[in-house]
C-alpha cells in the first residue's frame, strides 16, 4: 500500500513525460487543445505499485559494497517496468523503491544512482528498439557505468564518504546489474513464450 501510495503522488509527473507537451488537471491529461487524452488506468498504477513492492523486497537479497548495497532484484524491475511500462514509469518505479529502501532502512543513497540512471536508459533503448538483449545491455551499462560514476558525488558530497577514486563503485554496480540483468532476460524470455508478457502488456 505505501508504494502505490507513493507512486501515485509521484506518477503525474511521469505522464507528463510520457505523452510530450501535456499539462495536468486533476487526474487528467490535457493537451495544448485542452481535450482530455488519457485518464489514470487503475491497473497501470496497481503493476507499478508492484514492481515498487517487489524492488523494496528484493532488497533483502543484497550485499554490501564499497558503502553500497547491491540489489540485483531491483535491476530485474527496473527491465520489466522498462518492457511493461514504459521509461518514465521504470524511473519512477525506481525513485519511489529507492526512497522506501532508505526509509525503512533497507538501503543508502546509494539506491538513486544505482536504480534511477539504468532504469531511464533501459526503457529509453526498449522505447526505440523493443529489443530486449539490447534492453538489458543498456541496463548494465547504464547502471555499472553511468550509475557508478553518479554515485561518487552521492558518496563524497551527501554521504560524506571518501572513496578510493571516482570508478569505485563501478565494478561493484556492474556486478549487481549484470547479475539482475541475466535473469530479467530468462524471465521475460520465459514469460513471453508463456504468453504472460501479452497479458500484462494488454491490461493497461
Amino acid at each position: 500500500a505505501p508504494a502505490s501510495l507513493l507512486f501515485l503522488l509521484f506518477v503525474p509527473s511521469i505522464r507528463f513525460m510520457n505523452e510530450g507537451y501535456f499539462f495536468m488537471k486533476g487526474m487528467f491529461i490535457y493537451d495544448t487543445h485542452n481535450f482530455i487524452i488519457r485518464l489514470f488506468t487503475d491497473k497501470t498504477l496497481a503493476l507499478a505499485g508492484v514492481f515498487t513492492a517487489l524492488a523494496i523486497v528484493g532488497s533483502f537479497l543484497s550485499f554490501p559494497v564499497a558503502g553500497s548495497k547491491c540489489a540485483p532484484v531491483q535491476h530485474i524491475i527496473n527491465i520489466l517496468a522498462a518492457v511493461t511500462l514504459g521509461p518514465w514509469y521504470s524511473v519512477g518505479i525506481a525513485f519511489c523503491a529507492s526512497l522506501l529502501r532508505n526509509l525503512l532502512g533497507l538501503g543508502s543513497m546509494m539506491a538513486f544512482p544505482g536504480s534511477m540512471v539504468g532504469a531511464l536508459c533501459c526503457g529509453l533503448v526498449y522505447s526505440i528498439c523493443h529489443k530486449l538483449s539490447l534492453t538489458c545491455l543498456a541496463e548494465a551499462l547504464g547502471t555499472g557505468i553511468l550509475g557508478g560514476l553518479a554515485a561518487y558525488p552521492v558518496a563524497v558530497y551527501i554521504m560524506g564518504i571518501t572513496p578510493a577514486g571516482i570508478f569505485v563503485y563501478v565494478v561493484p554496480f556492474l556486478i549487481s546489474t549484470i547479475a539482475g540483468s541475466i535473469l530479467a532476460f530468462l524471465l521475460i524470455t520465459a514469460l513471453n513464450k508463456s504468453g504472460v508478457m501479452a497479458m500484462i502488456k494488454t491490461t493497461h
